[in-house]
């Protein structure tokens, strides 16, 4: 079973919610056939849990094979990922992906919110 950080981190890829990191495992994959095609299947179906979990597994071996790639992996995840802390009653608000149509961030709203 992969790291929970890994499965995290294939769900980013498999919905290809952070071009950098979606960029560097497709080109590492480009010669390993099996690798690629959990890449490409992720991709076809985000939303299927085995097919993420599978892509994670990948990671994991891809990681155990070469260490540098597993430094690189983590070092772009830590780059890109955000973790969110509001204290004190405050707010945190975050948008990822690809967004179309109108987004508010807001904490407090007292009235009537159009656009």
């Amino acid at each position: 079973m992969p790291e929970p950080v890994l499965v995290s981190i294939a769900a980013a890829l498999a919905t290809k919610a952070v071009s950098s990191l979606y960029d560097m495992v497709k080109k590492r994959f480009e010669q390993r056939a099996e690798a690629r095609a959990a890449l490409e299947a992720a991709t076809a179906a985000p939303q299927d849990e085995q097919a993420v979990h599978a892509l994670a597994e990948r990671l994991a071996m891809e990681e155990t094979a070469d260490p540098e790639f597993s430094k690189a992996l983590r070092a772009e995840w830590a780059k890109v990922s955000v973790e969110q802390r509001a204290d004190h009653g405050g707010v945190t608000n975050q948008v990822t992906g690809e967004v179309s149509g109108k987004v508010v961030q807001a904490r407090d709203i007292h009235g009537d919110v159009s656009f």
